[in-house]
Parts: C-alpha cells; sequence; structure tokens
C-alpha cells in the first residue's frame, strides 16, 4: 500500500469526491425543505370560489376545505322544492373543493417537481 494512503482513496479518507457530492445534496435538500414551508404557508392561504344554478348559489372555501362564504339568491329558495337548493349547495361546494385540492396539486408539485407524492395535499 501506498505511504499516506489507506483503502486506496484519497488523502482524507472519503469516497472520491463524495464530500462535495454530499454536501451538494444536503445543500439541495434544505433548499427543498425551504420551499417546501412556503408552498405550505401558501396553500394554507388558499381559496377557492364556485357558484351553481348560473350564480344563484356562491361558495368560498378556504384551507382544509372550511365553507368561508355561502352566498343563495332569495330568489332560487322554493320551500317546495327545497331538494333543488340542497343540489345547488352541494353542486358549488364540490366543485370549490375540487378546485382548492388541484390547486394545492399544482402549488405542491412545483416544489416536488411531480416526482413524488406527499400524503395530505
Amino acid at each position: 500500500m501506498a505511504k499516506g494512503r489507506r483503502g486506496g482513496y484519497p488523502r482524507g479518507g472519503g469516497m472520491p469526491g463524495g464530500g462535495n457530492q454530499m454536501n451538494q445534496l444536503m445543500k439541495q435538500a434544505q433548499k427543498m425543505q425551504e420551499d417546501l414551508a412556503v408552498a405550505q404557508e401558501e396553500v394554507a392561504e388558499m381559496k377557492a370560489e364556485a357558484t351553481s344554478g348560473g350564480g344563484v348559489v356562491r361558495v368560498i372555501l378556504g384551507a382544509g376545505h372550511q365553507i368561508e362564504l355561502l352566498e343563495i339568491n332569495p330568489g332560487v329558495v322554493d320551500p317546495e322544492d327545497v331538494e333543488m337548493l340542497q343540489d345547488l349547495i352541494t353542486a358549488a361546494v364540490n366543485d370549490a373543493a375540487r378546485q382548492l385540492d388541484e390547486m394545492t396539486e399544482a402549488r405542491m408539485a412545483q416544489v416536488t417537481g411531480g416526482g413524488f407524492g406527499i400524503p395530505g395535499f
């Protein structure tokens, strides 16, 4: 074995180029963590708006799919046809939830590159 060398690796005992690559990998991981934290904050502030029945029902959903606003045009309220109103509300809420999910997924894909899924997003 050559003097001053062990195991055939360069001085310092590490794998060839390994320290530099490991540092770069750690920097990339840290950057991704920071970007992910920013994206999660942005997602928590997202809102989605949807209407149904030609705009007679309007809903705004916020983070966690919480209804922040529900507007119903009084002209659509028919005590004899409550089912129609229920259907309009359901349609608007479901549409807003779908939009919010799509916005969340798109934002998180910007951080992860779409390469892997994150549970809950």
